[in-house]
């Protein structure tokens, strides 16, 4: 989705820059800007650097809520016994975002809910002080990861909500920034 929103802006005349966790897809428009990161640390860093410098952040990728507190650096060997892997939160790069953005920037996040989809999803705009968030969701068929298509619901600030029908994800992206634009005019 990440990739579909970048080529969208770009498409739409907008200097854009991704950072792109690992992925074996790449923008299709060569004016975007790529800075490639391997871990949710270095994306939080890089997320965290960028954004004074936009006027638009829409984050879209899916960062895991934890990660190892101990990584190892060799295989682990079954003859140990048993295995417990403590986990710490990472950055919350919306939240982060969240507390330092101004009045003149725009910050767009995404919500997977399973339970409680569009309560949750409110609930995080206003907790991570978003102007929008896409909702997806895990119950739809041929939606979100591993697929060329979404089905999205867009709540904005104003509590607007605008559902729509399962489509490709450059239609979606299309969508999403659509919905923005009508907000900054």
């Amino acid at each position: 989705m990440g990739i579909a929103l970048a080529d969208a802006a770009a498409g739409y005349g907008a200097g854009v820059t991704l950072v792109l966790g690992p992925s074996d897809l790449q923008p299709q428009n060569n004016s975007v800007k790529v800075v490639h990161v391997t871990t949710s640390e270095d994306m939080a860093k890089e997320c965290i650097s960028w954004f004074p410098l936009c006027d638009i952040a829409i984050l879209s990728a899916a960062v895991a809520d934890f990660t190892p507190v101990r990584t190892e650096d060799r295989k682990i060997s079954k003859s140990r016994g048993g295995l417990v892997i403590e986990l710490k939160p990472t950055t919350d790069i919306a939240e982060a975002l969240g507390r330092v953005k101004k009045n003149s920037q725009i910050l767009a996040g995404f919500a997977l809910e399973t339970d409680n989809e569009l309560e949750n999803a409110e609930k995080k705009l206003k907790r991570k002080n978003l102007d929008l968030i896409v909702l997806n969701s895990l119950k739809e068929k041929g939606a979100g990861f591993g697929y060329d298509t979404n089905k999205i619901t867009i709540i904005d600030k104003y509590n607007n909500i605008n559902k729509f029908e399962l489509k490709s994800k450059s239609e979606a992206a299309r969508d999403i920034l659509d919905k923005i634009i009508t907000m900054i005019r």
